[in-house]
């Protein structure tokens, strides 16, 4: 069973996959569709039953096909086998919904072959044993995203975020292929088990060849993952429809942070890759939670929002929290596939505007006091776990930072300052919400102990330090949201609300440069093929 298990869990691409390439000439789309929820249904079962196995035996893996360390092999582990998972149940989701959704659209045959495939290339991603089959399910992934972001190929803005996603999708691959062959000429393999191995016995030092891989393959996973400034693509692919949305914001949009997380043995033997992981990824969230709060496009905000969680899940690997890391994947997944494919019936949340507490003008430090207390509150739960400043400043730091998102809570609460029974309330939430966050952390630590090295290799006052700029960073902009809420009608705060409305202009100046060297647009046919 343990030697099967890697050939079984090849199942849950090669269902959707062999779906998609079936001829369906003499079904119709509903039927077609019907078809495709049961191939979708029975990559999902696979890897759950995948996923207990690997719970009971531990990782397992191929031997290679191939020669000289490269070729063909699966390798699933914990990592893998939790990314199968969630892969696959959201999959089965959007696959669901877009039977119903695109009932009646002529190209619904051509979009359900676009989105399994897509889909079981995403599969194929997670347990790919060795770079070399990694990279080409990492492009199969590019290319088939691509096809599902041309359905409408006729709008011109789907042209032109299927062209700048292209383009970002091309140099990352060159960047890849590259690290690649880095890695090749420093390990003599690309067997990813064998690379993790050797970069954790402490036998290969670091080195320059070391560190361009490093940096390679993080600036691959970052234009994965829409990081600045070459996020724009991803808010405009809304002309495409909302299952696609939900697959590539759900489920595609994490293959940079899962790229990271696979590869992380070789990223913690290059320091500064970390580094610059962390500087982007932490500036990508500050940028998309701010510009989040200005768009009066659901979608538009979801997708800042996805900008912003990617960027705070590679903060989170630039700090070497990885398990943290993976995490942050799961809950974001499930989280932003059900908010797309219910954007819909969110209007009423999405348009609800700050209000004033009902006690009159709000304390002069309330702001303070609740950031104040959230970061006490943190450290105090964190320190209950073993988590300290000192023994795990990375983790402790993104638990700040997420209670920061119960500030207006704890400030409205002051606000009712006469009224004990709110301020108890208000903080035996936020110590519930820590205490949570932190049981999981250790749970998703210890589940996946394995699979990933538990932080950086060089720690110390450096790591301390980042840790609190990134606090000190997100508690500044929590701030400026507040007053940016209560103040929008003076002039800085009109003008800062403008100037974010837009994105700071970085999309603007990208759209420049895709027209400049990619003028001229097509008009592909969108009629149903099979």
């Amino acid at each position: 069973m343990t030697t099967a298990l890697p050939w079984i869990a090849l199942l849950a691409p090669l269902i959707p996959g062999g779906m998609a390439l079936w001829p369906a000439a003499h079904l119709r789309a509903r039927q077609h569709a019907e078809i495709a929820i049961g191939a979708a249904t029975g990559a999902f079962v696979v890897s759950l039953l995948v996923a207990s196995a690997i719970a009971w035996v531990g990782p397992v893996r191929t031997p290679l096909l191939g020669a000289a360390g490269i070729g063909f092999s699966l390798s699933v582990d914990a990592l893998a086998a939790i990314m199968l998972v969630l892969v696959s149940f959201v999959g089965l989701v959007v696959v669901r919904y877009s039977r119903n959704y695109l009932d009646g659209d002529p190209g619904h045959v051509r979009f359900t072959r676009h989105l399994l495939m897509t889909l079981a290339s995403v599969l194929l991603l997670i347990i790919s044993g060795n770079v070399a089959l990694l990279i080409v399910a990492w492009v199969g992934t590019s290319l088939g995203l691509n096809a599902l972001l041309l359905f409408y190929g006729e709008r011109p803005a789907a042209q032109r975020a299927a062209r700048k996603k292209f383009l970002a999708s091309r140099v990352g691959d060159a960047c890849l292929l590259i690290a690649a062959v880095l890695l090749y000429a420093r390990f003599g393999t690309l067997e990813i088990a064998d690379i993790a191995a050797a970069a954790r016995s402490g036998l290969v030092p670091g080195s320059a060849a070391l560190t361009c891989a490093a940096l390679l393959i993080v600036i691959t996973a970052m234009l994965k993952s829409a990081q600045l400034p070459l996020h724009g693509w991803l808010i405009e692919v809304m002309e495409t429809p909302t299952p696609v949305s939900a697959l590539l914001h759900a489920g595609i949009i994490n293959a940079g942070g899962f790229l990271v997380l696979r590869l992380s043995d070789v990223l913690v033997l290059a320091t500064p890759a970390l580094d610059i992981l962390a500087i982007v990824g932490g500036l990508t969230a500050l940028f998309g939670s701010l510009v989040m709060l200005t768009q009066t496009s659901v979608k538009v905000q979801l997708a800042y929002s996805t900008i912003a969680q990617m960027g705070f899940m590679l903060l989170q690997c630039g700090l070497g929290a990885f398990s943290s890391a993976l995490l942050h994947i799961v809950a974001h997944s499930l989280y932003k596939a059900h908010a797309f494919l219910s954007s819909g019936s969110v209007m009423d949340l999405a348009r609800a505007s700050w209000t004033p507490s009902p006690g009159g003008q709000p304390h002069p430090a309330r702001l303070i006091i609740a950031l104040g207390a959230v970061v006490a509150v943190t450290v105090g739960i964190g320190a209950l776990f073993g988590v300290t400043p000192v023994t795990d400043p990375a983790r402790l730091a993104l638990g700040c930072i997420l209670l920061m998102g119960l500030v207006h809570l704890l400030a409205n609460a002051i606000d009712e300052r006469p009224d004990a029974f709110l301020l108890a309330r208000a903080g035996v939430t936020a110590a519930g919400v820590a205490a949570l966050y932190f049981a999981l952390q250790a749970a998703m630590h210890f589940a996946v102990a394995s699979s990933m090295p538990g932080g950086r290799v060089h720690g110390g006052f450096m790591e301390i330090g980042v840790a609190a700029l990134a606090v000190a960073s997100f508690a500044g902009v929590t701030v400026f949201q507040n007053e940016l809420m209560r103040h929008a009608g003076r002039p800085f705060f009109a003008a800062a609300y403008t100037h974010l409305r837009n994105g700071l202009y970085l999309n603007t100046l990208a759209n420049r440069l895709v027209l400049a060297y990619w003028p001229g647009t097509t008009r592909p046919t969108t009629s149903a093929t099979s």
